[in-house]
């Protein structure tokens, strides 16, 4: 049998700000977010996410309204969050380090009402893509912090657990990035079926180094607060302090992607101090090496590692049991409580354990579906024909063993996570084809061994090409590599002839 469902988890009916509540009430002088500026406790992190929720009343967003939020790891991103849910706005968290050729998508797509900057320089940049009112955002925080005081007393507005919560933007195999409707229930759900999984514990601090944009930071957020425990905010221009950090604030959890865990171990090689109190490393989005993982184990013996697999479009899928992966390697965990994880044929027909198939989802904490894309979101959240329930088809494939647990076998198409960030090959091409002076383009997603690659017929070199794409595009999308032609090989029916540049590539 290849579905998987287990006892149900606690929906409830709390929205997000719901979960801050419930900390506050019970831990309301424990440390909850620490940036490299100071630590608020969760009393004073609920105080001020009033205070900026009261800055946004005043500013004239209401319910319904979405603000872009395009600030880094930092404790004001987590009041903003907050605040702003708990007036029912909708949060939609931008990486700083996207860059203008996707931001001129995603600004006019998701229309907000009010925008947000980490500093002068980002503000004139998203001054220019908006004519909606646009501030910095220390000029928020000083708003903010004058209405401080008033906000303690503040009303709650009724918010809904439909109402839009988060529009969650990622990259998938269009040229331009789509954003994942999230609303309050599935968020709150999935928060909790993940906390289930993982146990954060109270004393536990936990550091937050993956942007807090993707939902893989986001939610790190949202699991500390479940379990009482503290975050430690840190941004990528410190992260070679990243083993200091961790003796610094005794770090228990550490979210990983490759480049973090390859960084850290660099770092642990030069130190002599005892290892940092770490117990637990979980990973998702590109995965950890088996030799990393090792080396992980080997330079923080207390610590265990929890791998799990997921996609924005239902937050997680799956997670393995901490160190599961030595009785069961390559796996990527079993279905969250309360959710199910089918193997489906292209046919849509269900498929016997151990056969590969595409790697489908059942249950609450899938999303609503993609903002203003109801083509893109017919095809990825399609009904059951006989139940109605919506049915999450990935596009990712997999097989389940006779236990229920999920081993990751590959993409179905060109669409792909490399340094932790999903991609697709399109969008690589079309940043490619902005090019002035490039006629066409053909991106090779990583594979045997060989890294993100494009080819390109234009008369500029190559190290041109490749410095123009990092000004379109964030540094995980750069290719490791620029071939140039004199024309793409084609198809019979004129498409890219992408295998023959495979075979090329070898």
């Amino acid at each position: 049998m290849t579905t998987q469902t287990l006892v149900a988890a606690d929906t409830g009916t709390d929205t997000v700000h719901g979960l801050l509540a419930a900390a506050v009430a019970a831990r309301p002088d424990a440390p909850a977010v620490r940036d490299a500026s100071g630590v608020w406790t969760y009393a004073e992190l609920d105080a001020w996410s009033r205070a900026y929720a009261d800055w946004l009343t005043a500013q004239g967003v209401g319910h319904a309204d979405r603000i872009l939020v395009r600030v880094g790891n930092t404790r004001e991103f987590t009041a903003l969050m907050f605040g702003a849910l708990r007036r029912g706005i909708a949060f939609v968290p931008v990486n700083p380090a996207m860059k203008r050729f996707h931001l001129n998508t995603v600004v006019p797509d998701c229309d907000p009402v009010l925008v947000i900057g980490q500093d002068a320089q980002d503000t004139a940049i998203l001054r220019k893509l908006t004519g909606r009112p646009v501030f910095e955002l220390d000029v928020v925080r000083r708003g903010a912090e004058a209405l401080y005081d008033a906000s303690l007393a503040a009303d709650e507005a009724p918010v809904a657990p439909d109402d839009l919560g988060l529009l969650i933007y990622t990259s998938g195999s269009t040229s331009a990035p789509k954003a994942v409707v999230s609303t309050h229930a599935p968020i709150v759900f999935a928060a909790r079926a993940i906390q289930a999984r993982l146990d954060y514990r109270e004393d536990d601090v936990v550091l937050v180094a993956v942007p807090v944009s993707f939902d893989y930071g986001l939610y790190q957020i949202l699991l500390s607060v479940i379990a009482g425990a503290q975050v430690v905010l840190t941004s990528p221009d410190r992260h070679v302090r990243l083993l200091s950090t961790l003796h610094e604030y005794g770090v228990t959890v550490v979210p990983l992607v490759p480049s973090l865990g390859e960084m850290l171990l660099t770092l642990a090689k030069r130190d002599r101090r005892e290892a940092p109190p770490v117990r637990l490393f979980t990973n998702t989005g590109a995965a950890l090496t088996g030799p990393v993982i090792a080396q992980l184990r080997a330079a923080f013996p207390k610590a265990q590692v929890s791998p799990m697999f997921g996609t924005t479009e239902c937050k997680r899928i799956t997670v393995l049991e901490p160190d599961g992966d030595l009785v069961r390697p390559g796996s990527v965990g079993r279905a969250l409580d309360g959710t199910e994880v089918l193997i489906l044929d292209d046919d849509g027909r269900l498929l016997p354990s151990g056969t590969v198939g595409e790697i489908c989802v059942r249950g609450p904490h899938i999303m609503t579906g993609y903002w203003q894309a109801p083509e893109q979101t017919a095809l990825r959240f399609r009904p059951d024909p006989v139940t109605g329930e919506t049915t999450l088809h990935t596009g990712d494939y997999g097989h389940l063993d006779a236990y229920g647990h999920l081993y990751f076998e590959g993409r179905r198409d060109d669409l792909f996570k490399r340094k932790g960030v999903r991609m697709g090959t399109l969008e690589i091409e079309t940043a490619a084809l902005d090019i002035e002076g490039v006629t066409a383009a053909a991106a090779l997603a990583p594979a045997e061994g060989q890294d993100l690659t494009l080819y390109a017929v234009t008369e500029l070199s190559a190290d041109e090409v490749l410095a123009q794409l990092t000004e379109r595009l964030e540094a995980a999308k750069v290719p490791a590599a620029c071939h140039l032609l004199d024309a793409l090989p084609l198809t019979p029916n004129g498409k890219t002839d992408k295998q023959r540049l495979r075979r090329e590539q070898k």
